[in-house]
């Protein structure tokens, strides 16, 4: 055990745990943030995507040791109130069906957005392509991001 410390949301976090201990499970289990979730365990669906210095990251294979002195942003830490542009896009698309994938769709789409403002549907296409929806939500999901891409600023 030794002690990490970390920004979290705007939140500075410290948590004593092995340093092998994913951040995923230091995220849920040890600062109850539990809008990121679980799907492989192994980088493979990206249920788990959050923010880490700004960079779309699979939590589940990132241990904590890692991240020590960095900025981390959950699904929680998007937005407060629902209000980013790709959650609206997301709500008023009626994007999720079962819901399980949709905060790491959303935090990878967040990602891809501020490198890509104005993407175009292939675009958006292959920088989602990496996560996995069982639902079959891609269409929705693509219309979601275009949407939100014409309510960023600039």
């Amino acid at each position: 055990m030794a002690r990490f410390a970390f920004e979290v949301n705007g939140r500075q976090e410290s948590v004593d745990v092995s340093p092998d201990t994913p951040l995923l499970w230091v995220l849920r289990d040890s600062l109850n943030l539990t809008g990121t979730k679980y799907g492989c365990g192994i980088a493979q669906c990206g249920c788990c995507t959050v923010h880490i210095d700004g960079e779309a990251v699979r939590s589940c294979v990132m241990p904590v040791s890692a991240v020590v002195g960095k900025k981390i942003v959950t699904i929680e830490g998007l937005s407060t109130d629902r209000g980013h542009p790709l959650q609206r896009a997301w709500i008023a698309q009626q994007v999720p069906q079962c819901g399980y994938c949709q905060s790491g769709q959303i935090m990878t789409a967040a990602a891809f957005l501020k490198k890509t403002p104005k993407p175009t549907a292939t675009q958006v296409d292959a920088a989602m392509s990496n996560n996995i929806c069982r639902c079959g939500t891609a269409q929705r999901m693509r219309a979601a991001i275009i949407e939100a891409a014409g309510m960023l600023p600039g």
